[in-house]
């Protein structure tokens, strides 16, 4: 059999995982505080047929030797944690943080999950919690009667009611970063865990210390921009196409062995 057959597979294998990484991105180019992924490619290993540096004769040594290729694959996927576009909704809860930093929420198990999307809701209690109803870490709680909600650009939540104009402070909305953030899993309703990659979680206030600051009344748009995913969606299509014609390549080649030896 043609090496040649299964390295185009394996082009072809790899090529399908690139378009699906694309296909992800341009799905969600409206997805709130979203982050694009990047496929990453690596070569498999060489069959060495005459090692490089190896002696051709008593004096004299190859110079790059014979190497063949086995194909390539796709080693992983990385998010990139680029800013997004500011969208101003004008919505008291909307909160977009305007640098580094992580929204923490307190997932249903009470372990605690990060994200970048600040569209929060108040919920039948009066607590602050994100589109899925899972509540903001740590919890804020919206009094009755409340009349404005005002979020500081450093995380301060104070609140006026009705009948008393005097800012009362309810929370302060904490900003976690990690030292990788590509190494977060994101485990879908724009939520990350913590990994071993990603390291520990360090808390920060807002517009302190490299942390970013909130916005309120804007929300992070996604980061995915529709013309380069477009331009990596025809350059996936076109190694694709490539990698089969040299599979039918081979097969012509097969097909003249066997019809003419």
């Amino acid at each position: 059999m043609m090496p040649a057959l299964w390295v185009s597979k394996t082009g072809l294998h790899a090529q399908d995982h690139h378009l699906t990484t694309v296909s992800n991105n341009l799905a969600n180019v409206t997805t709130t505080g979203f982050k694009k992924d990047r496929a990453v490619f690596e070569d498999l290993f060489y069959q060495i047929q005459r090692q490089p540096g190896g002696l051709s004769s008593q004096d004299s040594r190859l110079p790059s030797g014979l190497q063949l290729g086995t194909g390539v694959r796709v080693v992983g996927t990385q998010k990139v944690h680029s800013k997004g576009v500011p969208q101003q909704t004008e919505r008291t809860l909307d909160t977009m943080i305007n640098g580094r930093g992580f929204f923490q929420i307190q997932m249903p198990d009470g372990t605690i999950s990060y994200t970048r999307d600040g569209n929060f809701h108040i919920d039948a209690d009066g607590q602050l919690v994100n589109a899925s109803g899972f509540l903001l870490d740590p919890n804020i709680t919206i009094p009755q009667q409340t009349n404005t909600v005002t979020i500081g650009r450093d995380g301060t939540v104070n609140v006026s009611q009705q009948g008393d104009p005097t800012p009362t402070q309810v929370g302060q909305i904490t900003l976690v970063d990690f030292i990788n953030p590509s190494g977060l899993q994101g485990i879908g309703g724009n939520l990350f865990l913590e990994t071993a990659s990603s390291g520990a979680p360090q808390a920060g206030v807002a517009s302190e210390a490299g942390y970013g600051e909130l916005m309120q009344g804007f929300l992070e748009g996604s980061n995915v921009k529709i013309v380069e995913e477009l331009v990596e969606m025809i350059t996936t299509q076109r190694a694709y196409e490539m990698n089969s014609k040299v599979v039918s390549t081979s097969d012509q080649m097969l097909g003249f062995i066997t019809q003419n030896v």
